[in-house]
């Protein structure tokens, strides 16, 4: 019985002249709407947005928050299988015998400068340092914060945020776009990912809300990362300058204030769009190869100056401790511990105080000692051990706070993210095996992450454990981490040079990001086209702005990035959805495959 060949008769309606010449008015109406709306209501209701989105996200991790690790862990494991299957795995991304576009050096330059940059600026130091303060291991009591017994549990889950499964949340993306794409001769977009399941309903209104959910999971993933650049470009431009008119200097750390970081994200957004506009987008490559030669600066900087030997020993250590943990760390998942489950497990004595108790026992973010001198009342009167062991009774509730905050909030960003990435991976594998694809794009850029995080952030923990850095970096905001821990391994003019080489750095990085994610929403919108026209890159840099700048603007000068990070986590859920039904269709369709070859050999 001959096997019926797969749908690929895809067609994007497009508009043939006016304004909308070569797109989809649907998708951009559709994209453009949804984003006015949000940019309109954080801008006129600034307090309602916040209050909306942070209770929508707080409620959306509660019932999903197992569900983004448990698919993560997934995804991991389904790419595993494909690429280890000797029938899939040397399925080639394109005709039988066609060779790679790139060469291999090329094609792993191209992908590490896609999936990582501004991420890695930010949280070289940041992720570990957080990690070494707060993660399961600290909040059960079985490592102490900022000690060496909890170093080696921070990188556990320092390599879980940047490595395999990160990896793994993009390869998902960029290789169901290649294998339709060049396989089966198919537009290079979003809905086309999806045809093995739904066929011709692609070509309607299904077929736009996957792609306009692609186009609003980009424009969400661009706006985090880009916000945190912002955050640290300005950072760098004070540790250079010292000027205090962009910072909010009331807290324990200087850390950017709102005017701060809308003036740094008018400076970032406008070379964007004169980059789109002028033309000078040719330049980006230039910008990549500047981008790269810096970053091997900053890297030796650290292998001269900071803590190498600390740094290596960490990275063998570590990466053997996130292999013997990778399943756990792939589908342990916590549930949120509510009050009455709380006061259950408390002692007799401490159940007259449970309200009083709960919040404490159940700050992820907390310690024992903060629990126990945040209490008054009654409550603060209990003794020792009753405390202890009410604080004992919120692990669970501590558990799922931080895995919310930490590892969920990362798998939205990247999934947000994998749009744009999983486009770009997809765009320059043409000719790659299915094989050479997963293992190149998760494998190897997990490594190089692992040495960005072991080198730079094992540097700042060396610091703070022999007592030269005095708590500095510890008490930095996270954008700030990695200034400080310049300021502690060097000084006098190399010192400054170093910092402005950063702040240079910072600043092309998110240009190309910005001027990269307004290509990719145009694509999207073009149906697969990768020459679109310069209006619409403009109009797209103003919405990307403008919906950055208002939800900066409506998260207001405690936590400037609350209502990105909240939005971003909101919007990723739908894509998710996406991208589960992407594996489907991708396994369906790599099975059909290999069964009509085997006929067609037979």
């Amino acid at each position: 019985m001959s096997i019926k060949e797969p749908f690929t008769d895809l067609e994007i309606s497009k508009s043939e002249k006016g304004f909308y010449e070569g797109y989809s008015v649907e998708i951009a109406l559709l994209s453009k709407g949804i984003m006015v709306a949000l940019v309109l209501w954080a801008l006129i209701w600034p307090a309602n947005a916040k209050g909306v989105l942070g209770s929508l996200n707080w409620q959306l991790l509660e019932s999903f928050n197992s569900f983004y690790i448990v698919i993560v862990g997934l995804f991991f494991f389904f790419l595993l299988i494909i690429a280890l299957a000797p029938q899939t795995g040397r399925q080639v991304m394109g005709t039988p015998g066609e060779a790679p576009e790139f060469s291999s050096f090329s094609w792993f330059s191209m992908m590490f400068g896609a999936g990582l940059g501004v991420g890695l600026m930010v949280f070289a130091t940041a992720e570990p340092l957080g990690l070494w303060g707060s993660n399961p291991e600290v909040l059960s009591g079985a490592a102490q914060a900022n000690q060496q017994n909890a170093v080696q549990s921070a990188y556990r889950y320092t390599y879980l945020h940047y490595g395999f499964h990160a990896w793994a949340i993009y390869v998902v993306t960029g290789l169901s776009l290649a294998y339709f794409a060049y396989t089966r001769d198919m537009p290079l977009t979003i809905r086309t990912a999806l045809t093995p399941l739904f066929g011709k309903l692609m070509n309607g209104l299904l077929g736009h809300v996957v792609d306009v959910l692609g186009v609003v999971a980009t424009i969400l993933g661009v706006s985090v990362t880009i916000g945190f650049g912002v955050s640290q470009f300005i950072d760098g431009l004070y540790a250079i300058t010292g000027m205090e008119w962009m910072m909010d200097m009331t807290g324990d750390a200087p850390a950017p204030n709102v005017v701060g970081l809308v003036a740094g994200l008018i400076v970032i957004m406008g070379l964007s769009i004169l980059s789109a506009v002028s033309g000078v987008g040719r330049g980006v490559k230039y910008l990549s190869n500047l981008n790269l030669v810096l970053s091997l600066i900053l890297l030796f900087t650290f292998v001269a100056f900071g803590s190498f030997a600390f740094a290596m020993t960490t990275y063998a250590t570590a990466l053997v401790d996130y292999i013997l943990h990778f399943l756990s760390l792939s589908f342990g998942t916590f549930g949120p511990q509510s009050a009455a489950d709380f006061a259950g497990a408390l002692p007799e004595q401490a159940k007259a105080h449970a309200d009083a108790l709960f919040g404490g026992a159940t700050n992820a973010w907390g310690s024992f000692d903060k629990f126990a001198t945040g209490l008054e009342g009654d409550a603060a009167a209990l003794p020792q051990d009753v405390l202890q062991a009410a604080y004992a009774a919120g692990e669970q509730g501590r558990q799922f706070g931080w895995q919310a905050g930490w590892t969920t909030f990362y798998w939205a960003w990247w999934i947000a993210f994998s749009p744009f990435v999983g486009l770009f991976l997809a765009r320059i594998s043409k000719g790659r095996s299915i094989r050479e694809f997963i293992f190149g794009c998760v494998i190897a850029p997990a490594l190089v992450c692992f040495a960005w995080m072991t080198l730079l952030g094992g540097t700042a923990i060396d610091l703070e454990l022999a007592g030269t850095a005095e708590g500095a970096i510890i008490g930095a905001s996270n954008t700030a981490k990695l200034f400080v821990t310049l300021g502690q391994m060097l000084d006098g003019p190399f010192l400054t040079i170093i910092t402005v080489m950063c702040v240079v750095l910072v600043l092309t990085f998110l240009v190309t990001s910005a001027d990269s994610g307004i290509l990719v929403m145009n694509t999207i919108m073009s149906g697969g086209d990768q020459e679109t026209g310069i209006k619409h890159r403009i109009i797209w840099g103003l919405i990307l702005t403008s919906v950055i700048g208002v939800l900066l603007i409506a998260a207001g000068e405690a936590n400037p990035l609350d209502a990105l990070k909240n939005a971003m986590i909101i919007g990723a859920l739908p894509f998710t959805m996406v991208m589960s039904l992407m594996c489907i269709a991708l396994g369906k369709a790599l099975i059909r495959d290999s069964m009509r070859q085997k006929e067609a050999d037979e």
